[in-house]
């Protein structure tokens, strides 16, 4: 089994990456990651697969990584604290990277309470930061977070972690990334961007204390389809700043989809010629056929 990322490849070697999000299904049909990924296919350089993403029941993202390996495509397992606690989490990064899964980023997960099972116990066991640290010491030493040797092959997985410009307090979210790179995180993908402001603010303090020369940051996309989504993005969803600009350009559009996609559009435009900036993170939220047109027409497949 190879042990290389082609996501990791790009990046080291300077050049400007896409990846995209790829849900899995609220079922056990494998069809339906293989129609995204098919839909998708040229777009990305690696594919996120979420893990029960707002603690909504899915399919494993194990599961649909694998199903991407079938086709040829490189994913990027996402795994979160929320729901196995440290042995489970340790036995699922052996799995995955002896299934060839060359790709994993790390993260604490949204509270149960936001999902459709709020009565859920959350484990939590560990944090995002924990957990690079672990699977860090896997690769690196040989060892699990108990200190017992392992027998054998290492795991082999470029490491990525989430980043949050806007999240209060957002003096700290520097102080944050920093941690995470410490940890191990070899890619960073921020939340997603509408204040262009703010972020290019954040991104200046991150060039100042040359924390992207450390590690590889792709900035967040994720366009607006409708009234009701920009909506929930604006006062609903935690850490998401939507200018009220942004905001009032959805509400005021005679077709909100359409200015939703000239929002992204421009935005991915002034995202890649941000310095430290290494590529974009696409995230379309069940609107992923607007995808191919987003990357060509930003000229991104140029690239």
């Amino acid at each position: 089994m190879s042990n290389h990322s082609r996501l990791q490849s790009i990046l080291s070697e300077g050049r400007f990456a896409i990846t995209a999000e790829i849900g899995p299904p609220k079922s056990a049909d494998p069809h339906k990651i293989r129609d995204k990924a098919l839909l998708l296919e040229g777009c990305a350089d690696a594919f996120n697969v979420t893990d029960n993403q707002t603690a909504v029941v899915r399919m494993s993202s194990l599961a649909g990584s694998v199903l991407l390996l079938q086709m040829e495509f490189e994913p990027i397992m996402q795994m979160t604290c929320r729901d196995r606690n440290r042995i489970g989490l340790q036995s699922d990064v052996l799995g995955a990277t002896a299934l060839g899964i060359r790709n994993i980023l790390c993260l604490t997960g949204d509270h149960q309470s936001f999902g459709n099972h709020p009565e859920a116990k959350g484990v939590f066991d560990i944090d995002s930061l924990q957990l690079l640290q672990i699977i860090k010491k896997m690769q690196d030493e040989g060892v699990f977070q108990s200190g017992d040797p392992l027998r054998g092959t290492r795991p082999t997985a470029f490491l990525g972690a989430a980043a949050n410009p806007y999240a209060d307090p957002y003096e700290i979210q520097v102080d944050r990334l920093r941690k995470k790179i410490d940890a191990g995180a070899q890619f960073i993908q921020t939340q997603s961007v509408y204040n262009l402001e703010k972020f290019t603010t954040w991104m200046d303090e991150v060039r100042a204390q040359g924390l992207d020369k450390k590690v590889h940051i792709l900035a967040g996309v994720t366009p607006l389809k409708s009234v009701k989504m920009a909506e929930r993005m604006k006062f609903h969803v935690p850490g998401t700043d939507v200018p009220d600009t942004v905001f009032e350009q959805i509400r005021n559009a005679a077709d909100p989809a359409k200015e939703g996609y000239a929002i992204a559009l421009n935005t991915i435009r002034e995202l890649r010629h941000l310095k430290g900036i290494h590529g974009i993170h696409i995230t379309a939220l069940f609107w992923e056929e607007i995808i191919p047109a987003l990357v060509r027409e930003s000229g991104l497949l140029s690239r």
